[in-house]
């Protein structure tokens, strides 16, 4: 945990952006695997952390905007919990332990929460991405499980994501932590790569190294040799000599902060020529997005540019054609890269997702596009200082989509399609890193994992 202090001006901050009413912070509880007893790993609810930093199930915290008394609930110890986990603090040792002077076992909250609801106090709740969650909630605040995330809060989600946006330095070295870890993560699976291996197996050492730091990956590794599926969690394919394997994965620091890193290696330890060519124009559209970085500009603007780069490394290749701009402004270069360059980083691997994209990497001077590709891009808004962010460009050889645009003739004065044929079973590149934005520009998160050609076929072949 960080110190009790941080929690209370956390909270304190959150309360001074509403205008009335109580917020209710409900924490996450376990889940079971197969039966109550049999639960998987426990994770706790990433804004429930941000404000209270408690990481044990079944609490909810109950902030009064009008009074300032804050109040956490959760259950009581009873002698079968201490027979089969042990002595554990009590629920008010856990309170003060986080500044919060009061505490109540949870089957009070109901009844707090309806007495507030018939005086007619707001009560302020976030969306939840939880089955569970969204049945307790529902109970709680006897509404329509159905309707509850578009209910809820648009005032809180708007304070939460003002908050957790700009991360303190505290923060950053939590995120420096898991990126360190993630090259650690990326450092071993490049070791092991060869032909013969199989896609889990790479998969399951990315779960050994983070179960020997004792920590936990922080979303399900994508291990690949089809890169062209953007998020292909099949892992039963046989390394094969000429393959490319893409590796996305992420860890989690000891307090729950994310890493999120993708790299792309040759099976046979050398990258083929052509293989080589993709990956260098992925490389440089990489090297342009983190050349704009810095406050104040959009990073849909970065976003844009770094398409631009990615057209003119095509044409170069014959691929694509005409003119840069216009191509990107057409969308034609959604064909090889149909998502947005990054997202937020945090407390989750996708920022504050729950609460809705359009309030994370939007805001009302900056709203999402439609146009095919562009729609994908999950941050958008002009960057602050202490933004935590990725930026992961890739192209990617999709047979299927290139099919359907060659049929209807889509964008043919940009992209060469009779070329394309040859790169039908490519596959895909996609290179991701963690940047935070600085006072003058950005900087990289955690020790840089190999990223240029030389370095990668170096460390496959060590």
């Amino acid at each position: 945990m960080f110190a009790a202090e941080i929690y209370q001006q956390r909270r304190l901050e959150l309360v001074q952006q509403l205008e009335g009413g109580i917020v209710l912070l409900l924490g996450n509880v376990a889940s079971p695997f197969n039966s109550a007893d049999n639960c998987y790993r426990f994770r706790q609810d990433s804004s429930f952390l941000y404000f209270c930093g408690l990481d044990q199930p079944g609490l909810a915290a109950v902030l009064d905007v009008d009074s300032g008394r804050e109040t956490l609930f959760g259950p009581r110890q009873s002698l079968e919990d201490v027979l089969w986990s042990g002595v554990g603090p009590t629920l008010q040792d856990r309170a003060e332990r986080v500044k919060i002077s009061a505490s109540a076992d949870f089957s009070d909250l109901h009844r707090i929460l309806s007495a507030a609801i018939d005086g007619g106090r707001t009560v302020h709740v976030l969306p939840s991405s939880r089955a569970e969650n969204k049945i307790i909630l529902s109970g709680l605040l006897n509404k329509d499980i159905d309707t509850l995330n578009r209910e809820s809060s648009s005032a809180l989600i708007k304070a939460v994501v003002a908050l957790r946006s700009i991360k303190s330095a505290a923060e950053i070295a939590e995120l420096d932590e898991a990126a360190d870890l993630g090259y650690q993560l990326h450092m071993a699976t490049m070791k092991m790569v060869r032909a013969g291996l199989y896609e889990w197996e790479i998969a399951g050492e990315l779960e050994a190294v983070a179960a020997r730091a004792g920590r936990m990956l922080s979303f399900p590794p994508i291990v690949t040799t089809h890169g062209e599926i953007l998020h292909n969690h099949q892992r039963s394919h046989q390394l094969q000599y000429g393959d490319l394997l893409l590796v996305d994965a992420g860890v989690e620091s000891r307090l729950h902060y994310a890493s999120d890193h993708t790299r792309t290696v040759p099976v046979a330890g050398k990258f083929s020529p052509e293989q080589k060519n993709i990956y260098q124009i992925v490389l440089a559209t990489m090297a342009r997005a983190r050349e704009l970085i810095k406050p104040g500009i959009a990073y849909r603007d970065v976003h844009l540019s770094a398409c631009r780069t990615l057209v003119e490394g095509l044409k170069s290749l014959g691929l694509m054609c005409g003119d840069a701009d216009r191509a990107v402004t057409a969308g034609a270069h959604a064909l090889f890269m149909p998502h947005g360059l990054g997202h937020q980083l945090g407390l989750d691997v996708h920022d504050m997702e729950d609460l809705g994209e359009d309030y994370v990497g939007y805001d009302d001077k900056i709203q999402r596009a439609t146009q095919f590709g562009l729609a994908g891009l999950r941050l958008g808004r002009e960057l602050q200082e202490g933004f935590v962010l990725t930026v992961e460009p890739g192209i990617y050889f999709i047979p299927e989509l290139i099919s359907q645009w060659k049929n209807e003739g889509r964008h043919a004065d940009y992209i060469n399609y009779a070329k394309l044929e040859k790169y039908l079973t490519f596959g895909g590149i996609r290179l991701e890193d963690d940047i935070v934005v600085t006072a003058s520009g950005s900087r990289l998160l955690g020790r840089p994992i190999p990223l240029q050609v030389e370095d990668i076929e170096k460390t496959i072949s060590n």
